[in-house]
């Protein structure tokens, strides 16, 4: 943390073609979110000057080499490369998905070693990211890998928090890679995440069936009787407070979710359309699961207006300030842990 206790909240810049560079600074224009944190960009001096210059955003930024310079109550920008970029929005550009690359491992790096406490990440291109030394489908599984850690992607708007079984993976290959372990694994990372970064007591948790209608006893599909089933049961039986397999095209409809504290999709879609609809904008994608925080808007590079000033900063605020707080809400679990006669304190 800075000097005055603030969190050091760093920012990697994302794809510069993008609308990252627009929602981080339209983020930071107002002075009070200065109050919350204190931001470091890992980007460059040029490159914001440029960025805001094009946008037509009014911030004043100090320009730093190492995170130990940031200033609280300053929007700081840690220079990690000197070329200046060229700006070509709404095209996915070689050199846009360099810089990405180099501004998200220098942040990562700067998380590993404790110089920031949390990280938000601008949307990249998962297509001109790919390098030799940069061969992941997104952001999560290069976190995983970097942190150490049973990652989970998982999408939180107040009391709306759907995890995923699995994320990146092709519509086809998913039912074949949801098995058992795989299941245990994210059920016990999402208890974990409720109880330490959201304050959940005693996390209650449903899962959604695989196939329509969670397969219809075998009619549609057999996956969610052959797997899911069993292990609900088994997890249930230990003690777990796991439901399911409930059929996902009425769940959120109905209402349903918001009698759990999560809930988890079997792939990608079935996740994402109901969190981005009922959420309105203002989702957050966090990687749980994780020694470190970082989380990210829900939404992508959007090229199609990019450059434009019509980005909606909303989701990567809210992304900022889901940081700050799990980063608050973890620090008092390890107080209330360390001290178990505490323990009762930790709100439902």
């Amino acid at each position: 943390m800075g000097e005055k206790g603030k969190i050091k909240l760093g920012i990697s810049i994302g794809d510069l073609n993008g609308i990252g560079c627009e929602v981080v600074l339209k983020t930071f224009e107002d002075s009070r979110m200065l109050d919350f944190c204190t931001p470091i960009i890992f980007a460059s001096n040029k490159t914001i000057s440029a960025q805001k210059n094009a946008l037509n955003i009014d911030i004043n930024y100090n320009g730093i080499q190492e995170c130990s310079k940031a200033l609280d109550g300053k929007i700081n920008v840690l220079n990690v490369w000197k070329e200046i970029p060229e700006l070509k929005y709404g095209e996915a550009t070689e050199e846009a998905g360099k810089l990405a690359i180099a501004s998200l491992k220098a942040a990562v790096e700067a998380l590993k070693t404790d110089e920031i406490d949390v990280l938000v990440t601008a949307p990249i291109n998962k297509n001109n990211i790919q390098a030799d030394d940069f061969k992941f489908p997104g952001h999560t599984d290069f976190l995983a890998q970097e942190l150490e850690g049973e990652s989970l992607m998982f999408m939180v708007a107040d009391d709306l928090r759907i995890g995923l079984l699995t994320d990146h993976v092709a519509v086809k290959d998913a039912p074949a890679a949801i098995n058992p372990i795989l299941i245990r694994t994210k059920v016990r990372t999402i208890e974990k995440s409720l109880t330490m970064d959201f304050g959940v007591r005693r996390p209650k948790i449903a899962l959604l069936g695989i196939n329509p209608h969670s397969g219809d006893n075998g009619v549609i599909g057999t996956e969610d009787d052959a797997v899911l089933k069993p292990v609900i049961k088994e997890m249930s039986n230990a003690g777990h407070l796991v439901f399911g397999p409930y059929s996902a095209d009425s769940f959120f409809g109905s209402d349903g979710y918001r009698n759990f504290d999560a809930i988890l999709a079997a792939y990608h879609d079935q996740g994402l359309i109901p969190f981005k609809t009922l959420s309105f904008g203002k989702g957050v994608n966090y990687t749980a699961g994780l020694r470190k925080v970082r989380t990210s808007p829900d939404h992508g590079t959007a090229y199609e207006i990019a450059g434009q000033g019509k980005a909606d900063h909303s989701s990567f605020k809210e992304a900022v300030f889901t940081a700050i707080q799990i980063f608050k809400n973890r620090e008092e679990y390890a107080q209330l842990t360390e001290n178990p006669l505490q323990k009762q304190k930790v709100r439902r």
